[in-house]
């Protein structure tokens, strides 16, 4: 199981930058996704998850309104649109893959529930 985060970048405050996930090895049909961050000193917080069936998705109440979570199966790969960036955005981005494969309305945003990681992409908000 991989999983190659990348988007990040520089960006100035208001900008947009849409960061992506590619799963290998796997599928990530029927999976709960999630993006994380974690800025330093600071614990990895859910940015925005979405269920297996893509029926429901959870975000920050930091990001919402502005950061979008989508999946597309045909590439086996899962985006964040983030528009209207914060300086407070700044953050290492993770995306993570849930730990069972199932039909579920339910969301997880612990990071318990989430079995495979990416890399890790950064994300500077700065003017």
């Amino acid at each position: 199981v991989q999983l190659q985060a990348f988007g990040g970048g520089l960006v100035q405050p208001g900008g947009s930058l849409r960061l992506s996930c590619v799963a290998s090895q796997f599928s990530l049909y029927n999976y709960g996704i999630g993006w994380f961050r974690q800025a330093p000193g600071k614990e990895r917080e859910a940015v925005s998850c979405m269920s297996t069936t893509d029926a429901n998705a959870y975000y920050a109440n930091s990001v919402k309104g502005r950061f979008t979570i989508s999946r597309d199966n045909a590439k086996n790969a899962v985006y964040l649109q983030m528009n209207s960036l914060k300086p407070e955005d700044t953050a290492l981005y993770y995306c993570a893959v849930g730990k069972s494969q199932n039909r579920s309305p339910y969301v997880p945003t612990a990071p318990v529930e989430f079995g495979s990681w990416g890399q890790g992409t950064q994300v500077t908000v700065s003017s």
